[in-house]
């Protein structure tokens, strides 16, 4: 294996297939894992995957990210998006390469979603792209990680 990365999903995702399928559509995060799973096993990474409803414990699986020595972070703060200093400091904390990924296109939405905290550290941001965009999210990641690895831009 290539090494561990931390998928981790922000509050209301453990409701996906049922809350505002028209927005989020009808995969479960049942879906989502196992969709990643299947991705990082391509590129021959394993994944932690995580969801939570509380601030705190993203930020404890971001440090615990760092501390196992993970190649990287695919994050969908959800509802922290937008609000969470504490969850962008603990991720310039820890210096892993982040990937921001939404399942809906947040530019598209209600202004207040238009200014990602978290994008303020995170190397790269899929949106719009539904529950692909987390497939995209860990094969961009790998393609940064080979490229840092080598060098290459």
């Amino acid at each position: 294996m290539a090494g561990l990365i931390y998928v981790l999903n922000g509050p209301n995702l453990n409701l996906l297939g049922t809350r505002e399928p028209e927005t989020y559509g009808r995969a479960t995060l049942d879906d989502v894992e196992q969709l990643c799973r299947d991705t990082a096993k391509q590129h021959g990474f394993s994944i932690e995957f995580r969801q939570s409803n509380h601030e705190g414990e993203l930020i404890d699986f971001i440090q615990e990210a760092a501390k196992k020595q993970a190649a990287g972070i695919v994050i969908n703060p959800a509802g922290y998006t937008t609000t969470s200093v504490a969850i962008l400091d603990a991720i310039l904390a820890v210096k892993l390469p982040t990937v921001e990924v939404h399942i809906s296109n947040i530019h598209a939405r209600e202004s207040f979603r238009h200014d990602s905290m978290i994008s303020k550290a995170a190397r790269a941001v899929i949106c719009g792209f539904g529950i692909e965009g987390y497939a995209l999210a860990i094969s961009g990641l790998a393609s940064l990680l080979q490229k840092d690895k080598t060098g290459k831009k």
